[in-house]
């Protein structure tokens, strides 16, 4: 097999450079001298996860496909912690990215089944106030182009950057209460009222009905003239005045008739 370079990080003083290489080994490099000095032996599949700690230089994490996540200390060449992600009934699930917190105590994984894991020291009672299964309602709908090949939202039709922000539920796409919908950007201040999901029957891939969220009950806001956040309303704002513009210069091109009758030609 040709070894292939997967992913690479330099440490937090720069002192060594660690490289993931395609049969699973990890190796450290000095960054000076280019020498090897260790080879960090313990994934056994592709790793595309490299994460050197914020502020001591000693420790590295790597993760990858094989569920596997590690503290190296890649100053000895040695692992200091080690955690496989086992998920019960669908064996591992693979690791897709790691990101420590900005004091070191704590870093986030994200994997192939959907989970967030949390690292780290202290309690982990505030996190048993969240839900353990939040979405938001458009993950996963389809897109379609329009024909000047932009992206759209194929239930709406709109740009997915100017939809209201929205809603979280479960993974069966069943609306959280409205004191978890605050915690979306966009949402922290609006009322109650505005913060309930239009629901509707959908079907599923296996032909099953469920009731789901299909939209936002934007009538309110609609007739109050309220965007759903000041950002989307100065991006409806540039864009509505591209094509006033866009409009005009296409006007001009065409050529009106100089007697002002008729319907001007166009280009």
């Amino acid at each position: 097999m040709k070894p292939k370079v997967t992913m690479i990080a330099w440490n937090q003083n720069d002192n060594y450079v660690v490289t993931a290489v395609n049969n699973h080994l990890l190796k450290v490099w000095n960054s000076s001298t280019g020498q090897l000095l260790h080879d960090l032996v313990g994934h056994a599949d592709e790793v595309f996860v490299l994460e050197t700690h914020p502020f001591d230089s000693r420790i590295m994490l790597s993760a990858g496909h094989d569920g596997n996540v590690f503290i190296w200390d890649i100053t000895k060449g040695t692992k200091t912690k080690h955690y496989f992600n086992m998920i019960e009934g669908q064996g591992h699930g693979a690791v897709f990215d790691c990101k420590f917190s900005p004091d070191g105590q704590h870093f986030a994984c994200t994997d192939s089944h959907g989970h967030l894991l949390i690292f780290g020291f202290g309690c982990s009672r505030p996190y048993e106030k969240i839900p353990d299964q939040m979405f938001f309602h458009t993950d996963y709908r389809p897109l379609i182009r329009d024909s000047n090949n932009y992206v759209l939202d194929e239930q709406t039709q709109q740009a997915p950057h100017l939809m209201p922000p929205p809603f979280l539920v479960d993974v069966d796409g069943n609306p959280h209460p409205t004191k978890y919908q605050r915690l979306v950007p966009g949402r922290e201040n609006c009322a109650d009222e505005h913060l309930i999901p239009q629901l509707g029957y959908v079907a599923t891939s296996d032909g099953e009905v469920v009731e789901q969220v299909i939209g936002q009950q934007t009538v309110d806001q609609d007739e109050q003239g309220l965007e759903p956040s000041i950002l989307d309303g100065m991006i409806r704002q540039l864009q509505l005045e591209q094509d006033q513009r866009t409009a005009a210069d296409q006007e001009s091109a065409s050529g009106a008739p100089q007697n002002g009758e008729g319907t001007p030609r166009r280009g």
